[in-house]
């Protein structure tokens, strides 16, 4: 059976999986597999679970917020910001559930603080005008 090599790569450095028999990942258009001998193909992986299966053996999962995908010459490379695998699924499932529930309060953090930020700046601006208008007038 051909294999290929899985290169993950995220913030903090890559790793090299050698022998990967199969892929199954999913885009905007749905799910896909990639086996060895694929066409050169690049696309950008949603947010969620991908697996691969090195071998005959079990699939190991893959959970991401969103990758992008590149194979080339029997090498698949995905990049990302972060990455976990587990060949439990459940286990997984669980870390990507607790991954979306952080960056979504990261979010709403910032999203207050951007709030802010925006108050006051107008309260600024309109203590200047109100300057302004007592200086000038």
């Amino acid at each position: 059976m051909k294999h290929f090599t899985l290169r993950l790569q995220d913030a903090t450095g890559a790793e090299d999986i050698s022998e990967v028999s199969s892929f199954v990942g999913e885009d905007s258009s749905g799910s896909f597999g990639i086996l060895a001998g694929h066409a050169r193909t690049m696309t950008s992986l949603v947010t969620g679970l991908a697996r691969f299966r090195r071998e005959e053996g079990d699939y190991t999962y893959l959970a991401a917020p969103g990758a992008l995908l590149y194979f080339n010459d029997e090498v698949l490379t995905l990049t990302t910001r972060h990455y976990f695998l587990d060949r439990d699924y459940t286990r997984i499932v669980q870390a990507l559930r607790e991954q979306l529930v952080a960056e979504e309060q990261a979010l709403q953090a910032m999203k207050e603080s951007l709030h802010t930020m925006e108050e006051e700046v107008l309260k600024r601006l309109w203590e200047l005008g109100r300057v302004r208008g007592v200086a000038g007038g």
